[in-house]
């Protein structure tokens, strides 16, 4: 390390006094302009990872669903999943050291996790289409470059391509070719020979509007359409060339909304979806005949490919484990649908996509899904070896059929993230093999009434939960206080957790009624606030 150089680049990228950043889920996210010490650091950071791994790092400058004037940065490990904890803790130690600290930070990093410095570091780098991303992207490489790291600038990616092409290099082209081209063969292959296999009469011809949130989403799909059949006719909209990306528009909009975005005109019957900033999430919605919006979330869609998984499964009859990760968000009717009709094991674990996907990661066939539209498919090495071999060498037609239609799955989900393209084919060809509609699709089950609530806390450690977030250990007295609450109502539920970013405490109560939903999520909400130490005035009906 280059004491000089260090210092030299830090200064150029200096820590406005004062600003204290955590590393979480999402990695760091802020206003841009306070983001760009963060970005050289985690440039830093990135070169010390791949460094301590042997293997190439990805770096993502993104802030996902959050507005314009916002951005991030997260790191991808080697096979394209998130960042390992352990590691978390040392990018918010330098994010957050002084100027004069930086060098004995990254000495002390590089002894608690054995990195040694002379090794080679090698870092891939993508960002989103915000005005600042360009130039944080620059202070990425400029972090890279001091370690004298080696680095691969994609330029324009959506998150989750950005982990594809980081595990694709690391597999050394076993998962695929590290490429955006090699990424949209890959899908397009997997999806047509998928659609190939379809024998029902469903449409000739698939129309799909796409609401794209003015982001990387709608560059990345158009790039995309070439590559896609004409049986699949994409129709693109807030493209980003007239409107602020994620403004009235994108999948969290439309999920916390309930309402379509704007731009979008909607006719009854019409198959929607819409994608967030950085395109990792999915949802899809339509109008029915008498105008009335419905919306259909992560949930359905685990549904819908666990249906489609399961026969699948049932045919090539190997014994394989498949199961649901759910959080405890999921709609209590999809969980009662899973277990009960399709009687497919589900597992609740806590909110956040890593909780997700390493729970799935126990089974054969994991799928998992937030609310919100992020997930995806896990298959085990062992399965995928199985499955790949039984279409080489089993005999009986059927057995073989199913086996090569599950290998044309695990060719077309992306295992490493999200990825609404990826989820949007999987989705588009679930539907068209089993020749549902959308209305079809969405009466599999009915959503129980449900509302989300936050209240105002002093401090949000106050409250602390156990079985995976669903009950309230303290303060003493608030569960048992839902526990009542909750007995007034049909079908209900109701639970509280602290906020990740602020202090607030989030409310989930769902019941048999829209009315007593929101007055369940009401009562749970006064509790709270008398309880944790709330702030300002008292929840209002």
């Amino acid at each position: 390390m280059d004491p000089e150089a260090l210092r030299k680049y830090s200064a150029l990228h200096p820590r406005p006094a004062g600003l204290s950043l955590q590393y979480g889920t999402a990695g760091f996210r802020s206003k841009a302009e306070q983001l760009d010490h963060i970005v050289f650091r985690m440039g830093l950071l990135a070169a010390l990872r791949s460094k301590a791994v042997t293997a190439t790092i990805g770096i993502m400058v993104t802030a996902s669903h959050n507005p314009e004037e916002d951005n991030g940065v997260k790191l991808v490990d080697p096979l394209g999943e998130m960042l390992h904890p352990s590691w978390e803790e040392y990018a918010t130690q330098l994010a957050n050291a002084e100027e004069q600290e930086l060098q004995e930070t990254i000495t002390e990093i590089c002894q608690k996790a054995a990195v040694n410095l002379h090794k080679d570091a090698s870092v891939f780098i993508g960002r989103d289409t915000r005005p600042s991303s360009k130039k944080l992207s620059q202070s990425v490489i400029d972090g890279i470059r001091v370690l004298g790291g080696q680095y691969h600038d994609y330029g324009l990616v959506t998150t989750p391509q950005l982990h594809y092409m980081v595990c694709c290099q690391n597999t050394q082209g076993q998962y695929g070719k590290a490429t955006l081209e090699g990424y949209y063969a890959k899908l397009s292959k997997a999806f047509m020979e998928l659609i190939k296999q379809s024998h029902c009469s469903g449409e000739s011809q698939r129309h799909l509007k796409v609401d794209c949130a003015n982001g990387i989403g709608a560059l990345k799909l158009s790039e995309m359409k070439p590559y896609f059949p004409q049986e699949l006719l994409i129709h693109i909209y807030n493209d980003g060339t007239k409107e602020k990306l994620n403004h009235l528009c994108g999948a969290d909009f439309v999920k916390v909304q309930q309402k379509p975005p704007g731009g979008l005109d909607m006719k009854p019957n019409e198959r929607c979806c819409s994608f967030d900033g950085d395109a990792d999430r999915i949802v899809y919605y339509y109008k029915d005949a008498a105008g009335h919006f419905h919306l259909i979330d992560g949930d359905k869609i685990a549904t819908l490919i666990s249906i489609f998984l399961k026969e699948l499964l049932a045919k090539v009859n190997q014994n394989f484990k498949m199961a649901v990760v759910q959080t405890a968000y999921a709609n209590g009717n999809s969980t009662r649908y899973l277990q009960e009709t399709l009687k497919v094991p589900v597992h609740c674990v806590k909110t956040g996509v890593k909780h997700l996907h390493h729970k799935a990661q126990e089974f054969d066939v994991g799928v998992y899904f937030e609310a919100n539209g992020h997930g995806t498919v896990l298959f085990s090495k062992g399965a995928e070896t199985k499955i790949r071999q039984l279409v080489k060498e089993e005999k009986d037609d059927e057995k073989r059929e199913a086996a090569k239609m599950l290998e044309n799955m695990i060719d077309l989900i992306n295992q490493t993230v999200g990825d609404a393209v990826s989820d949007m084919l999987v989705i588009e060809a679930v539907l068209a093999l089993k020749g549902l509609s959308v209305q079809q699709w969405d009466a599999l089950y009915t959503d129980l009434p449900n509302r989300l609530l936050k209240v105002q806390v002093a401090d949000r450690r106050v409250i602390d939960t156990t079985d995976a977030e669903r009950r309230a250990l303290t303060p003493l007295g608030l569960q048992e206080e839902i526990d009542a609450l909750v007995k007034k109502y049909k079908l209900s539920r109701a639970f509280v957790r602290p906020s990740g970013t602020e202090d607030v405490v989030r409310i989930y109560a769902e019941a048999d009624t829209q009315e007593n939903a929101d007055a369940l999520a009401h009562e749970v909400s006064l509790a709270v606030f008398h309880l944790a130490g709330g702030k300002g005035a008292p929840p209002q009906p």
